[in-house]
């Protein structure tokens, strides 16, 4: 899939559109404030072991894009080879990216291999989420995947800001110990960048808070080293773990891209 954004007046369009199945893209939508907000799917209803799938995305001058997807991404059984997601996002001068996916499901005897490369440019700002559950939970399956490895890099201003690898081998070392996952089921990453912003402290501070007025959420907020802070949390729950994603989602949204909160439901 190779999808470009542009600025036309007020508002962003989706200028480029190329995709081929298993991934498809619905047409966007513009907010009220000129954001294109689009959904990403795979109307196949999951990834395969060998499945080898690549995102581009580029985001024009003055831009903003909300990327999102209609359900979680479930990754089915593999005998062989890994189920491969490799998405590359570039973000314009000046332009917004909100990339806020659902959650990944492994199912059992499944392996996953799956990076996130954010290229920033100067003025840009980013929300990205990054998420995934122990397996289908409501069906006993805890940590019966073969593998998670998961990368996350962004690089702003031609410097890196934030590297994240999860990497997850159930049968080398089981997830459950103490000071791992323990008894939670759902791990979630928001975090935030802002090229020129300076109040990080305060937007650390606000989303510590936030974190604090939800239930069965454990927690916590780390400031970056260049122009940027990760939040990072633990859940019993999917449904837990999406109140706390929205939550936290829209004090981002009025905390560092100074926009109001909207409906999130999928359209």
């Amino acid at each position: 899939m190779r999808l470009q954004f542009e600025r036309r007046g007020h508002s962003t369009i989706l200028s480029q559109s190329r995709f081929t199945l298993p991934l498809q893209v619905l047409t966007p939508l513009v907010l009220e404030d000129g954001t294109a907000y689009l959904m990403l799917l795979n109307p196949t209803g999951g990834v395969l072991g060998g499945d080898q799938l690549f995102t581009e995305i580029v985001l024009e001058k003055e831009t903003h894009v909300c990327l999102t997807t209609p359900s979680a991404t479930r990754i089915y059984r593999t005998e062989e080879k890994p189920a491969v997601l490799e998405t590359a996002i570039h973000v314009g001068e000046d332009s917004t990216l909100e990339y806020l996916p659902d959650h990944v499901i492994p199912h059992a005897g499944s392996a996953l291999r799956q990076s996130l490369r954010v290229e920033m440019e100067r003025g840009s700002r980013a929300i990205i989420l990054d998420s995934f559950a122990a397996g289908r939970v409501a069906r006993g399956e805890r940590w019966n995947f073969s593998q998670i490895d998961s990368r996350t890099e962004v690089i702003a201003c031609g410097k890196p800001a934030f590297l994240n690898r999860t990497f997850i081998d159930p049968a080398a070392q089981q997830p459950e110990r103490l000071g791992l996952m323990e008894q939670f089921g759902y791990t979630a990453c928001l975090s935030l960048f802002a090229d020129g912003f300076e109040d990080w402290p305060a937007v650390a501070a606000a989303m510590h808070a936030e974190l604090q007025n939800v239930p069965q959420i454990k927690g916590g907020v780390s400031l970056l080293a260049r122009g940027g802070c990760v939040v990072r949390y633990l859940a019993n729950s999917a449904s837990g773990m999406t109140r706390t994603n929205k939550c936290l989602w829209d004090a981002a949204r009025e905390l560092v891209l100074r926009l109001p909160r909207f409906d999130h439901r999928k359209y």
